[in-house]
């Protein structure tokens, strides 16, 4: 006879601390451990070429944890996310050439700007839903960028602005190997805290608000506060990701904002999992990760088959329709996300070999 202890599974949750603690199990705190300890050890090991993909999934990534807190958690939809994120780049960029604020202090105060500003456009959250509320963030996205082009005060117009490097007690951090070490903190920082947020009161708010608005309304959830809300939090890691991105760049342009990128970040919370902190970034690296093995692909088709002019001109497009062939393909199959599959191999081996 086996005894149940050696095989831990099921519920056991005793008391409301229990269920909204941040790490289920000693293992998976371990294991997040192990994660960032592993990250930090990256920049000793890997060439340029993967820290700037490393570097690419973690500004991503914060911009991409505010959508879904929005869309995956709170059930508002928004398609103007790229506009923010490009605010939040220029007014880090602005605050750091007009007022001499040092960048690292600039980063969060751009995320402060943003959310000012996710405020002001989340206004109508409290009244619109569904396609409605498409359409009014579907204007939010060709506003700010309209705003971009003509503000030359704020963006530098179309000239774009400079952004300053980072610097840390004097030292001025460049190459990839020190933005990789600023990337994460900020990547830690935020995640944690969205991590915290939705297992607050606040946050199974917003949860409420998405599964079924009249009833947490009966509950006395006030729809429009958290709808609002969760527009200004969304707005403020956009704000903080975009900052990062520009800082990185060393140049913003509105050009770099548009509403395409607006749809890969909903690819992202997409083909991660809605509502889902880990689904994000494992969503953003998918995404980051699928136009490198694209462009791979392609140039391994080029050096077996040689060199065809025409899969060379179409790569840029190739790219763009195995962006939205994968959403479409998740969709269909794993609507639930890659973190959803991730479940199911743990359970899997979790239950081993009881796993039928």
């Amino acid at each position: 006879m086996i005894s149940s202890s050696l095989i831990p599974c099921g519920q056991f949750k005793t008391s409301y601390a229990a269920d909204t603690t941040l790490f289920l199990t000693p293992a998976s705190r371990n294991w997040c451990i192990f994660g960032v300890v592993l990250a930090l050890a990256a920049p000793l090991v890997a060439s340029n070429y993967l820290l700037a993909i490393l570097i690419q999934i973690g500004y991503y990534g914060i911009a991409a944890l505010g959508l879904n807190i929005l869309v995956g958690s709170t059930g508002q939809i928004s398609l103007g996310h790229a506009a923010f994120f490009g605010f939040g780049a220029f007014a880090s960029a602005w605050l750091n050439n007009s007022f001499g604020v040092p960048v690292l202090l600039a980063i969060p105060l751009a995320g402060v700007m943003t959310t000012a500003l996710g405020l002001l456009f989340g206004i109508p959250a409290g009244r619109l839903k569904g396609l409605y509320l498409a359409i009014a963030t579907f204007a939010s996205q060709f506003i700010l960028e309209d705003f971009f082009s003509r503000a030359n005060w704020f963006t530098g117009g179309s000239s774009g602005a400079m952004a300053g490097p980072i610097n840390v007690f004097g030292y001025e951090v460049s190459g990839d190997k020190g933005f990789f070490y600023v990337v994460l903190f900020f990547l830690v920082v935020m995640y944690l805290l969205g991590a915290n947020l939705l297992r607050t009161r606040d946050g199974r708010a917003f949860v409420a608000v998405r599964d079924h608005y009249l009833s947490a309304e009966v509950m006395g959830i006030n729809l429009t506060k958290y709808r609002i809300l969760s527009f200004g939090i969304s707005s403020f890691y956009a704000g903080v990701g975009g900052a990062l991105y520009g800082h990185y760049l060393g140049y913003v342009s509105a050009e770099g904002f548009t509403i395409l990128l607006s749809i890969q970040f909903l690819g992202m919370i997409i083909i991660g999992g809605m509502g889902s902190v880990m689904g994000t970034l494992m969503g953003t690296a998918f995404m980051v990760l699928l136009p490198e093995a694209t462009e791979a692909t392609v140039s391994t088709i080029k050096h077996v088959a040689g060199d065809i002019p025409a899969l060379t001109s179409a790569l840029a497009y190739i790219k763009e329709a195995a962006i939205g062939l994968a959403i479409v393909l998740f969709l269909m199959f794993e609507p639930d996300g890659l973190v959803h599959r991730w479940r199911l191999i743990k359970s899997y081996w979790k239950l081993y070999p009881f796993s039928y």
